[in-house]
């Protein structure tokens, strides 16, 4: 049940959102019983499916409505209504106690009244037995008049997982449930040392906390704070705050609640409502008169002193030796959303957000996670989204979609397209003067293109002699102009990575293998070698390696095919925490061809290794023509007899051989090949035997690709597409089959128009175009283009016709296979769409396709689902465990 303003929730009507956490989301709502505005809590889907956690919450839930204090938020109950639960709490008006903060700093006197009416709450609770866990300003609200509210009492426990057994000690590392993480990163600064390192919060650790905003309430800014969620938990754990800032009457009180040992700490929250009632007046300034001192006191202070420095010093000495801790945490994905396969985790070079793809109600977009809050958010405008990079300075997204490389920036605004990129482009890396290097396409080497935008130019070139395929994934060194990237080669064992040069056409190898690789500071090369992810000291001066690979991940996921990458991304920052992120348990990015009946219940596979992308069923239905990509990034055309259960190699060279279509009579076999630079037509008996023939070269010199779509029924036209012109993108061309064989423009606009087919009896093409500003589906006239008509209605593509002519079939804007009725007399009629079952194919992407065979079966290239224990993994402080 998704809430809107008006919904009901029984006897509450939803008014309004008021905020979104890892908790839950929060709506205003009206009482309709009693008359009153109330807050509503909404509790995640997987909380309040689990019956046990529910039983326990609702346990936990009834002692925090016991509180009954005027600076504690009451609870008043629990709802639940159409499968949706949700707390049912007082609603409070304010401003937080971090937006007053923010809005400038807060006189002494009003401050110590704030503090006082915190402690006052937190006293009454622990009085009772109840913790708070998250005490922190968010959580903090102050009325009109300066009364205060403290919000979520026991929510982290109530919300939390069964608590495990053990102390918690035995490990430096810190790994947490994936329900729990956005608890932790957005706690961070409020966090006790305890919490830190993972163990169980009592009564102390809420002291902890008030001692931290007691300090962010007279000084107007956290005493432990850095750059990203590491360097502020690193801070909590080792750093003693600094007192100066605060007030001198409150600097004990302070550093009592401040003590990281929590037998050293103040033990209970009374004594500070205690102080902050009768607070100390600032200290005086020394007396100038000078007090006669006998020698012996003068002799046993100085040692004393020196003791005291003495043991100051082995302090120190243990303080600033001990390592900093390794942080682990398990993120989960977005609710309701998996992780894509088709992309890498992009941790910002700042290592403050995290950047990935998630498929969600059928879409794939970019999602930000802000390191420091408690959940992810979508990026709109990002849906068809694949391997996204960053901008050197962490504000702008650069991501592939819709055959387009784009931009975005993680502020907020439009998705910004900055050239044409080629089908199969994936991977990219951008530098300090506003240069992006990619791939253009499946078979080539990087091309730079400004970060403003314009045209893509060639900067390495593939070295024909080691039989290379493409060059993929680059990514930048520190200077700006040397940067790694993978070259792919038809012998496997010559595979290797790089260091290119943006001044030269020379490079330097690296090491062997199909990994992509990163630098990261001070001075380490990441790369997989069999699913586990290496570091290797690196330096950049001289471009070598200068120590043995040490291993920090095992089982990291790996996409085989042209991409040939690892899940893996780490952030930049010289000097600063280092930030890691990998995916495992992952499908790798499988696919199988799989077969579909109308009601979506698969029916059989195909068994193909590989990456099947394009199936296309022989006119008699017995053969399936497809174009497989392995894992040196090269693709062939396959057969597959269906009869005898067989597949075939039918193209045999290096490079890119796509897109097959069947002669009417199932004697021929066109697809598209780049053997000789740009994708051309090609042509091959059925049978396998023969050679490969040029059909026909790119009629448009400005594009970059010429590929077939369709055969007419009647043998005369081919409908192609070509693909990469600056101006008008991709456009549709008919190839006659007789008086020439001359290659016309069907629709060549400054939109996109792309998959054309042809319905069976030859008169009316369909095809997908963006000129809406969005992909739709539209059918005309053919072979001359006259009256046009949209069928499709919120989005769609990827047009396929019954072999009958009597349905329609396309992607929808939710990934599922809608169906059309159509009658194609001498006007053509289409009917309502409908959908029949949902796929993991998107209309926006250029890859994977489908086919319908005669008994209306759909045959669909499908990603291996993912394992239940997909995640992706947070390391901070990942380079502290390489000396172990």
């Amino acid at each position: 049940m998704t809430l809107v303003a008006g919904t009901r929730l029984g006897s509450y009507e939803v008014l309004a959102p008021i905020g979104k956490g890892g908790m839950g989301e929060v709506w205003k709502a009206r009482d309709t019983k009693l008359g009153r505005d109330v807050a509503l809590k909404i509790l995640p889907a997987a909380f309040a499916s689990d019956p046990d956690r529910m039983a326990r919450f609702e346990r936990e839930a009834r002692v925090l409505a016991s509180l009954d204090h005027p600076n504690i938020a009451a609870i008043y109950g629990l709802e639940e209504s159409n499968g949706v639960r949700a707390l049912v709490l007082a609603l409070v008006d304010g401003p937080t106690l971090a937006e007053r903060i923010a809005a400038g700093p807060i006189p002494f006197d009003e401050a110590i009244q704030i503090a006082r009416q915190i402690a006052e709450a937190v006293e009454y609770a622990h009085d009772r037995g109840v913790i708070h866990r998250d005490l922190k300003p968010a959580n903090i609200k102050i009325k009109l008049g300066g009364m205060v509210k403290v919000l979520d009492f026991g929510l982290a426990k109530a919300l939390d997982e069964e608590p495990v057994a053990g102390s918690g000690t035995n490990s430096p590392t810190l790994t947490m449930n994936a329900t729990r993480a956005g608890v932790l990163l957005g706690t961070a600064a409020y966090m006790s040392p305890e919490q830190a390192k993972g163990k169980q919060a009592d009564r102390r650790s809420d002291i902890w906390s008030f001692g931290v905003v007691l300090y962010e309430i007279v000084t107007g800014k956290p005493p432990f704070t850095g750059e990203s969620v590491g360097d502020i938990l690193a801070s909590v754990i080792k750093e003693e705050p600094k007192l100066d800032a605060v007030p001198t009457q409150l600097r004990n009180l302070v550093a009592r609640c401040l003590c990281k040992d929590p037998r050293q700490r103040l033990q209970a929250i009374g004594e500070a409502r205690i102080a902050l009632e009768n607070p100390a007046p600032p200290a005086e300034a020394k007396a100038t008169s000078v007090t006669r001192t006998r020698p012996w006191e003068g002799i046993l202070a100085a040692g004393l002193a020196l003791v005291a420095t003495a043991l100051g010093f082995v302090s120190y000495r243990h303080f600033t030796e001990e390592r900093p801790r390794v942080l682990k945490v398990f993120v989960p994905p977005p609710d309701k959303a998996t992780f894509a396969s088709t992309s890498t985790p992009a941790v910002s070079p700042d290592g403050r957000r995290l950047a990935f793809v998630a498929t969600s109600n059928g879409k794939d977009s970019l999602w930000i996670r802000d390191l420091d809050l408690l959940t992810a958010r979508l990026l709109p405008g990002t849906e068809g989204a694949s391997y996204p990079f960053w901008s050197p300075n962490s504000r702008m997204i650069a991501f592939f979609s819709e055959g387009k490389l784009k931009k975005i920036d993680v502020a907020g605004g439009p998705a910004l397209s900055l050239c044409n990129a080629g089908p199969f482009s994936s991977g990219g890396t951008w530098n300090k003067n506003d240069l992006i290097l990619i791939p253009s396409n499946g078979a080539s080497g990087l091309f730079g293109v400004s970060a403003g935008g314009g045209i893509p130019t060639p900067v390495t070139t593939l070295d024909a002699a080691s039989g290379e395929v493409s060059h993929r994934f680059p990514w930048f060194l520190p200077d700006g102009h040397h940067f790694l990237y993978t070259a792919l080669s038809s012998d496997s064992e010559k595979s290797a990575i790089y260091v290119g040069d943006l001044d030269s056409k020379t490079r330097r190898p690296i090491l062997a293998g199909d990994s992509n690789a990163i630098y990261v500071p001070p001075g380490y090369l990441l790369f997989l070698r069999e699913r586990t992810l290496m570091a290797q000291p690196f330096k950049t001066g001289t471009f070598q390696t200068t120590g043995d690979a040490i291993p920090i991940a095992e089982q990291v996921d790996y996409a085989g095919g042209a991409d040939a990458h690892s899940q893996f991304s780490a952030s930049q920052s010289a000097g600063g925490t280092s930030v890691l992120a990998y995916t495992s348990g992952g499908s790798g990015g499988n696919v199988q061809l799989t077969w579909f009946d109308r009601s979506g219940k698969a029916s059989g596979a195909i068994s193909a290794s590989g990456l099947p992308r394009w199936p296309a069923i022989s006119p008699n239905g017995s053969m399936v023509a497809v174009d497989r990509e392995d894992s040196t990034g090269s693709s062939d055309i396959w057969l597959h007899d269906l009869l005898r259960g067989t597949a075939s190699r039918f193209t045999f060279n290096s490079k890119l051989n796509i897109y097959p279509i069947w002669s009417p009579d199932g004697s021929r076999i066109n697809f598209a090949s780049n053997r000789d630079g740009n994708f051309a037509l090609y042509q091959k008996g059925s049978s396998g035997t023969g050679q490969d023939q040029l059909l026909d070269r790119n009629p448009d010199k400005a594009a970059t690709a010429f590929i077939p779509l369709d055969w007419s029924k009647d043998g005369r036209f081919v409908i192609a597409e070509t693909t990469g012109n600056p101006k008008t993108q991709s456009d549709i061309w008919v190839l006659p089959l007789f008086d020439g064989r001359k290659p016309i423009p069907y629709l060549q606009t400054e939109a996109n128009e792309r998959l054309a087919r042809l319905s069976p009896n030859g008169k009316w093409l369909a095809y997908m175009s963006n000129e809406s500003k969005r992909f739709e589906v539209y059918v005309q006239t053919f072979p001359t283009p006259g009256s046009k008509w949209q069928v499709s209605i919120n989005g769609g593509g990827k047009p396929v016709w019954s072999r009958d002519g009597k349905e329609l079939y396309f992607v929808g804007a939710e990934q599922k296979i809608m169906a059309v009725e159509v009658k194609g007399g001498d006007r053509f009629e289409a009917g309502v769409p409908i959908a029949l079952f949902e796929t993991r194919l998107s209309f926006s992407s250029n890859i994977g396709h489908f086919d319908v065979s005669k008994d209306g079966r759909f045959l669909i290239p499908t990603p291996v689902e993912q394992s239940a224990n997909t995640a992706m993994t947070l390391v901070i402080n990942w380079q502290a465990g390489l000396n172990k």
